[in-house]
């Protein structure tokens, strides 16, 4: 079959950037990608059955990265994507001089590969003013379709 010492290159975890779905079964709230940007639902409204067949579902929804508006017509039971999002907390133990964040997740791992977000505004200052006032900080990441952002920040109370 092969050979015990050939290796994959290009493997990686597994883990596919998105999933396919029918576009009937995406809820209000639930994620879907438009123009390949991950996106979160805000509304969907779906229309009869035409002359020509499909009911026609018609999503509204926000780019969860820069909350831009964006809306897609899919055919009810055609297929469209569906982003995999996934969350993690990091506690803030460094800012650089060039923005860039020092962080630590639960395991002990540290990383300092992702810059301060620009926006929202309340989100940059609550990081800088926590982070001058000396709080512990534990900041939200969401990753999705190769993209990885700072999305939240709270106080660690514990």
């Amino acid at each position: 079959m092969g050979d015990a010492d050939e290796t994959f290159e290009n493997a990686d975890a597994g883990a596919s950037e998105v999933i396919p779905m029918e576009a009937g079964q995406i809820r209000k709230g639930g994620y879907i990608v438009i123009k390949n940007r991950p996106c979160k639902v805000v509304s969907v409204s779906t229309s009869k059955t035409g002359k020509h067949g499909h009911a026609k579902c018609n999503f509204v929804a926000t780019d969860i990265f820069t909350g831009k508006k964006l809306e897609d017509i899919v055919p009810s039971t055609h297929g469209t994507t569906v982003p995999n999002v996934f969350r993690s907390e990091y506690t803030l133990l460094d800012i650089t001089d060039e923005d860039y964040l020092s962080l630590m997740d639960e395991g002990g791992e540290t990383r300092e590969d992702l810059k301060m977000p620009e926006r929202p505004e309340e989100l940059v200052k609550s990081i800088r003013e926590g982070f001058d006032a000396g709080d512990s900080l534990i900041l939200a990441v969401v990753k999705a379709m190769g993209e990885e952002h700072v999305m939240a920040c709270k106080k660690d109370t514990s």
